[in-house]
């Protein structure tokens, strides 16, 4: 299943996507005389997110075929959410290099940094460039969406507390983090500078992790490419290892690094591409 949150009659709301458009979850009750949270954050932290998954795939996805639903041309995409009680990033996580991962992964741990929720914008929207860098770059990333409270998870059982994969794009004041390793949090908060992916595709319409692409694309041409298999970190690695540090909440999301960046300027356009994904895409002023 995928959920997106779309803006219609001049609000934002939760919605199951189909091929020709949306059905908002309150349309959804209103048809089944069901009480599903009508915002995705609140469906995710109440723990009804597997629920809504089972009806869906247990003759939901048929039935919503009888339902009225928003077109796309009338809907206009909005972020997942706009305030996760964490963002968390990770740099540098892929490599072209089985033996390097390999031995980073061996030798080192993952390079993190938390961003703000004010950096939050949707696809379409803008991103802008601050006064105080020179060198704004802006990266695809796939955001791993934790589903369940989680502390301590092991590697092995940490898919189970996902919910769900959505597309991102990160953005840096590049010459900012360059001055010194400690500006990161700095070169990575300012406004605008972190687009959530409107669409949430669930586990079990994802399949296997690892066969997911992102790419960065920049101005019409593709950047940067690379499967999930390029990760040193995976995401059931990064999700254990960021839960022994701190308890892991529902909605909190981990942005999982980026096969490469492209330096942005003003009148660009950037993308970020997910397989099974609606691209996500921003334009710069």
């Amino acid at each position: 299943m995928k959920l997106a949150t779309i803006g219609y009659g001049g609000v934002e709301q939760g919605s199951i996507v189909r091929p020709e458009g949306y059905v908002t979850l309150a349309e959804l009750n209103r048809m089944t005389g069901a009480d599903w949270p009508t915002d995705v954050l609140e469906l995710i932290s109440t723990g009804r997110l597997d629920e809504l998954t089972l009806w869906y795939n247990e003759g939901g996805r048929e039935r919503l075929e009888e339902f009225p639903y928003v077109a796309v041309s009338k809907a206009s995409l909005a972020p997942l959410y706009r305030h996760p009680r964490k963002i968390w990033g990770i740099g540098m996580n892929y490599s072209a290099d089985e033996a390097e991962r390999a031995r980073l992964r061996e030798e080192e741990e993952p390079v993190s940094f938390m961003k703000p929720d004010t950096a939050i914008i949707g696809d379409l929207e803008s991103i802008v460039l601050p006064v105080q860098s020179e060198r704004v770059t802006a990266e695809a990333e796939l955001a791993i969406i934790i589903g369940r409270t989680c502390r301590n998870v092991s590697e092995e059982e940490a898919l189970t507390a996902v919910a769900g994969v959505a597309a991102a794009i990160d953005t840096t004041a590049a010459d900012i983090h360059a001055r010194h390793m400690r500006y990161l949090t700095r070169a990575k908060s300012f406004d605008t500078f972190f687009t959530f992916g409107s669409e949430l595709m669930t586990m079990d319409e994802a399949g296997e992790l690892s066969e997911l692409q992102v790419e960065t694309w920049h101005n019409g041409s593709l950047a940067h490419a690379s499967k999930l298999t390029g990760m040193i970190y995976p995401p059931a690695f990064l999700i254990a290892f960021h839960s022994q540090v701190m308890t892991l909440l529902p909605g909190d999301v981990i942005l999982t690094g980026t096969p490469g960046a492209a330096v942005i300027r003003g009148g660009d356009v950037i993308e970020c591409r997910v397989s099974g994904l609606q691209p996500l895409q921003n334009n710069v002023r």
